[in-house]
């Protein structure tokens, strides 16, 4: 339960407990937004034995209460979060998260006030054996690298209704082969920070140092260090940097940008330190690679 949870806010733990009694119950503020896709929306659900999806842009107040429905709930969570009540537990619905709740089973979810806003696709596939997977694995909370994936499939498919059939019959395909095929081995404590380096990537001008990164995944120097190890095969500051390299390859193929922006762009308040790292990370130097990159272009024209 929350309360159990070291790592989570104190404030946040201490209003929520698992449940024995359940009601039947749906709230969404007047500022939530929800694109529903049912099956007479989308017929080649019918063919993959899913009931109806959804698409969520949740803020200020929402919930859902069960007491245990036919069909299997599928959530996955692209921005903010959720929390989920269960018999046996309380967990954090973070972002890059799948959360699995087989049919005939009770939940309660809802907007975690930590965040205070949840971008997330809802999924219902029915209790068939097509879809006996979900009742095996029982109700969990996984880390799901697939979230935005998921919900650019179900973006096209929203915009294919009344359109074309072959189109949506590969998007469905697909977004069905993603849902049964991920493979739940990841802890909470791993999406969070796979949620923070998704942050670093939006916000790489940030003077990030480890001890930051530590304290906003309310993990340890040394936790961090070794879940990040685990993830991405470095550590936490080289992590930081491979972004911001990447960035400005990406950057750097764009003539409009002086290297000094680029290096402000990236973090680095002196261009020659943004040179020198760039040149010991790329092997050569930011204006160099500039110049190959454009030779390049040019001789495929």
């Amino acid at each position: 339960m929350f309360k159990n949870r070291q790592n989570l806010c104190k404030s946040v733990i201490e209003r929520y407990d698992s449940k024995t009694e359940w009601i039947d119950e749906v709230y969404l503020s007047d500022e939530c937004e929800e694109r529903f896709l049912s099956s007479s929306d989308i017929p080649e659900f019918v063919a993959e034995d899913i009931f109806m999806a959804g698409m969520a842009n949740l803020v200020e107040g929402y919930h859902v209460e069960r007491r245990g429905i036919d069909v299997h709930t599928i959530l996955f969570t692209i921005e903010g979060g959720g929390v989920l009540v269960t018999e046996e537990f309380v967990a954090p619905i973070e972002p890059y998260s799948i959360v699995v709740l087989p049919a005939h089973t009770p939940y309660r979810f809802e907007i975690n006030p930590q965040y205070q806003h949840w971008r997330m696709i809802w999924f219902l596939p029915k209790a068939t054996p097509r879809w006996q997977s979900m009742s095996d694995l029982g109700q969990k909370v996984f880390s799901f690298h697939g979230c935005e994936k998921i919900w650019a499939l179900m973006t096209l498919l929203y915009h294919e209704i009344d359109g074309r059939a072959s189109y949506r019959k590969l998007l469905v395909g697909e977004v069905c082969k993603m849902v049964t095929g991920f493979e739940p081995q990841s802890t909470d404590s791993t999406i969070r920070v796979q949620a923070l380096f998704s942050q670093i990537e939006s916000q790489l001008h940030l003077p990030w140092t480890v001890k930051m990164m530590a304290q906003k995944t309310f993990l340890s120097e040394e936790q961090l260090a070794r879940i990040c190890k685990q993830l991405y095969d470095m550590s936490p500051r080289a992590r930081l940097i491979s972004l911001r390299m990447e960035k400005a390859c990406d950057l750097l193929r764009n003539n409009d940008w002086t290297i000094s922006m680029i290096a402000e762009r990236l973090g680095y308040k002196d261009p020659f330190n943004f040179t020198h790292r760039f040149t010991k990370h790329v092997g050569c130097s930011p204006s160099r690679y500039r110049k190959q990159v454009m030779e390049q272009a040019e001789g495929e024209r």
